[in-house]
């Protein structure tokens, strides 16, 4: 009986309410329908009024048509662009080019009046530097409209893509004691009062009397404790926020974004780069498939070259190359980089595009990095210089995953704690796994933001992010 009223209570929603991308691909006219959503534009002469009604569902607006003689002045003056109002009418064919079938409106009914005068987004044109101001508003645009659904689109299909592949969704810790990746951009999290936390007889302040009775930070990464499920489950993924503490005010970094971190058990670095080619062609695909309408919308306003460049992704197999091969080419390329390149520096981002767009016009996955520029956790090579890591380097973006085949062994990694002076007693547990049935294995992690900003073409991450976190801005 319970589900019963459910399933009724769901179908009289639906009776009552047509959603516009439903509407718009409806072959029912002459017959009735309700529609509400949020006003785009209005226009029209002293005859008939014409508004374009949007609800988010899709990229594309419902006509509605009002006859001017059947309503009441007062209310067609408080339909403004902005306003959000229910329209109740006969579904036509559209006499109009742009949309197939628009609405005859018998009734219209104002939820909520926007003020013409102090609506921001009243005009069209606005600067993405100022929609950035209005983050509260700015989904009411075309662009944020397009980028949030395929920033859902993104999402489900990570889920599906693992789920499909037998991977099991591994929540880990939010607030963590240990630092990932030894980097200590880290925020942290205390009940202390920050003025006068307790302190110990020597003037350190005393964790102990914390919440955690220690000191505790919001997650960088969920990757170590990724590896503990992996070593019971075989197959795991991570997909939640994490946080860093860097003072980078570039269109790259975010204080707080999301990352997807897959961790294998009994898989070695070819294997990981396979995964990590295979993963980003289906999320690609998938949004070719799925978000056609609104990727169309954003290849026309921002990247004339986003869909060709979504359709070479899946289309080309991404060229494998050694860290030191990497090096001697571009020393060689006769390009004369902001930052100098040798052996043992960490690429930088114009380094990283040089090798993918210019060089080999497709991506790239850059394996065996020298050790002293990777993470304590990375297997070690038999040169002993070297680390089993990976980036999957991708054009416009750079890095977009990086990875590695992780340290197995327990001699060799509590050796490379040691020597990187990392405090052994917050990683006790990590390093325990090494001494009770230890295996190979792998993974890697995407930044959520990252893949977004190359599958929507925008250039700033803090556009693919509902609300931006970074420095000197939480407002929203």
């Amino acid at each position: 009986m319970f589900s019963l009223k459910i399933q009724l209570k769901l179908v009289m929603q639906t009776q009552s309410r047509t959603k516009v991308i439903d509407l718009l691909k409806s072959k029912k006219t002459g017959q009735e329908f309700t529609v509400k959503g949020w006003v785009r534009t209005k226009r029209g002469n002293k005859n008939v009024t014409f508004i374009a009604l949007n609800d988010g569902s899709t990229i594309h607006n419902i006509q509605i048509v009002a006859d001017v003689a059947n309503f009441n002045e007062n209310t067609l003056k408080l339909v403004t662009t902005g306003a959000c109002i229910c329209a109740k009418g006969r579904l036509v064919e559209s006499q109009g080019s742009g949309q197939p079938v628009e609405l005859q409106a018998v009734s219209l009914e104002v939820y909520g009046t926007a003020d013409v005068e102090t609506y921001p987004l009243q005009k069209k044109g606005h600067t993405l530097d100022f929609l950035r101001e209005i983050a509260h508003l700015r989904p009411r645009t075309n662009t944020f409209g397009a980028v949030l659904r395929i920033r859902h689109a993104m999402a489900y299909a990570i889920h599906k893509y693992f789920n499909d592949n037998g991977f099991f969704y591994l929540h880990t810790p939010i607030i963590t004691g240990s630092d990932a990746e030894g980097a200590g951009a880290m925020f942290q999290v205390t009940t202390f009062d920050i003025g006068n936390p307790p302190r110990t007889k020597d003037g350190n302040i005393d964790y102990t009397q914390d919440f955690f009775g220690k000191s505790t930070n919001l997650t960088v990464s969920g990757q170590l404790e990724g590896e503990l499920g992996a070593m019971a489950l075989s197959q795991i993924y991570t997909f939640g926020p994490t946080f860093r503490a860097e003072n980078s005010n570039t269109p790259r970094h975010l204080a707080e974004f999301w990352m997807i971190e897959p961790e294998m058990a009994f898989y070695e670095l070819d294997e990981n780069m396979d995964l990590a080619e295979d993963f980003i062609k289906y999320l690609v695909r998938y949004a070719l498939e799925n978000c056609e309408d609104d990727l169309k919308f954003l290849n026309d306003m921002w990247d004339r070259e986003l869909i060709e460049r979504l359709k070479g992704i899946i289309a080309t197999e991404f060229k494998r190359l050694d860290y030191i091969e990497g090096i001697e080419i571009l020393k060689q390329s006769g390009v004369k980089f902001e930052y100098p390149v040798e052996w043992g520096v960490d690429l930088q981002s114009e380094h990283e595009r040089y090798l993918v767009e210019q060089y080999f016009k497709r991506p790239v996955i850059l394996i065996n990095y020298p050790k002293e520029i990777k993470a304590f956790y990375m297997k070690q090579n038999a040169d002993g210089k070297t680390v089993r890591a990976m980036d999957v380097l991708f054009p416009k973006i750079g890095e977009i995953i990086g990875g590695s085949q992780r340290e197995e062994n327990y001699d060799k990694l509590k050796s490379r704690i040691d020597e990187l002076h990392i405090s052994e007693k917050d990683l006790w547990w990590y390093l325990e796994t090494r001494k009770f049935g230890t295996a190979p294995h792998s993974g890697f992690g995407m930044g959520f933001e990252r893949l977004l900003l190359f599958v929507t073409g925008m250039s700033n991450i803090r556009d693919v992010i509902p609300f931006p976190r970074f420095p000197k801005n939480a407002e929203f």
